[in-house]
């Protein structure tokens, strides 16, 4: 059986009347990378202030590789590498000097320290702008020494808070690229974030988070298996035959959604509800089911602000 990295029981973050993260209890496994997905004020961040010990528990227990995050906070943050989702950079320094005075938080010696950052840079495709100073780095460049900067310690377990956010395509495939080397070499990955595509690419489980509740925890695939299937079949119906449209998968007795304008149809026997829906003059299609399905589907469709 694969060991824990992280033991997460009965864990509760209390803020006056608000309830942020309600009794949750979880398991992360060394070596995989966990998902962690939920709208707006599901209590994703105040989970990972409290794995790092930025803020207290109101009740429950976290453990970290068999230790009691209470008892030894310091050694467990040895082992964390983090990449936050705002920009916590200084930016009167060079990239290289950011990195150097960071590695003294971990006793780093300064020699060692410039070549792990040297090492890290080139990781990132960054070895070219170690004399620039961070104010002149674009965004997607940012995101990428902060990805940097987390490998210093050379850490067991890396937190990632919307790690690609704001990066153009080719640097969000980069990152992808590096964070998927980084678990085949045993580095446990937890990763927070609302792009559904990176979650499905790169977690081994993932667990969906709303009101301070997990809601659902496994495989990606078996989400949607579960909540939605292989395939979803979609009717774009004229307005005046949106009550037929309705009766008629009444009728069927198929598991539907009226999104906007348009008719979601999961777990049906696809290739036949086109055709037949196709015979009765309706403009019917089918894709793949995603986890983007599960989530609206879970979470719901109203704007979480």
């Amino acid at each position: 059986m694969t060991p824990h990295a992280v033991e997460v029981r009965n864990l509760t973050k209390q803020y006056k009347d608000v309830t942020a993260v309600d009794n949750l209890s979880l398991d992360i496994f060394e070596g995989e990378c966990f998902g962690l997905l939920g709208p707006n004020g599901a209590g994703k961040t105040t989970l990972v202030k409290m794995l790092t010990t930025t803020s207290p528990l109101t009740g429950g227990t976290i453990n970290v590789m068999g230790m009691d995050l209470h008892k030894e906070p310091r050694r467990i943050k040895s082992l964390y590498g983090v990449v936050p989702q705002g920009d916590n950079l200084d930016p009167e320094l060079s990239v290289m000097e950011n990195l150097i005075t960071f590695a003294r938080y971990f006793d780093i010696p300064r020699e060692e320290a410039r070549i792990r950052a040297t090492g890290a840079l080139s990781l990132f495709k960054l070895e070219h702008k170690a004399s620039g100073k961070i104010k002149n780095l674009s965004g997607g460049m940012k995101r990428r020494l902060l990805l940097a900067r987390a490998l210093l310690n050379k850490p067991r377990i890396i937190i990632l808070d919307e790690p690609t956010v704001g990066l153009d395509p080719q640097s969000k495939y980069l990152v992808w690229q590096k964070l998927k080397g980084l678990k085949s070499r045993g580095v446990t990955l937890l990763l927070t974030t609302q792009n559904m595509d990176e979650a499905a690419v790169l977690s081994d489980r993932v667990a969906i988070m709303h009101q301070g509740k997990i809601l659902s925890l496994d495989k990606p695939n078996a989400l949607v298996e579960k909540y939605v299937g292989d395939r979803v079949v979609e009717i774009l119906p004229n307005e005046q035959r949106r009550a037929e449209l309705q009766d008629e998968l009444n009728k069927r007795g198929v598991e539907f959604e009226a999104v906007d304008s348009i008719f979601q149809v999961f777990h049906s026997p696809t290739d036949a509800l086109c055709a037949d829906l196709g015979n009765l003059g309706f403009n019917a299609w089918q894709r793949l089911g995603t986890l983007e399905d599960v989530f609206i589907k879970l979470t719901g469709r109203g704007l979480v602000e």
